[in-house]
């Protein structure tokens, strides 16, 4: 498959200096290939679909995320109830 892809593209840039529409239509090939294609991280599976591993990697990172800053937001949170309390009275 990567080997008819490769002489697709050499074709179409070769033809390219016979008219400039195949060098246009090699770029979108390889950007459909690049954007498109299979086997990348963070790309689609054969049914379209985001991969799971995707979804549970940036779920994970989140998770990190707020367990990282929930104590400072926390302690911001309470420092602020206190000065209300105290405005108040």
């Amino acid at each position: 498959m990567i080997v008819l892809f490769v002489i697709l593209v050499v074709a179409l840039l070769g033809l390219g200096f016979l008219h400039a529409m195949w060098w246009v239509a090699a770029a979108v090939l390889i950007f459909g290939a690049f954007h498109y294609g299979r086997g990348g991280r963070g790309g689609r599976d054969q049914s379209g679909n985001f991969e799971y591993r995707d979804y549970r990697d940036r779920r994970d990172r989140q998770d990190r995320w707020d367990r990282r800053y929930r104590r400072q937001r926390q302690g911001r949170w309470n420092s602020q109830d206190r000065r209300d309390q105290q405005h108040h009275r």
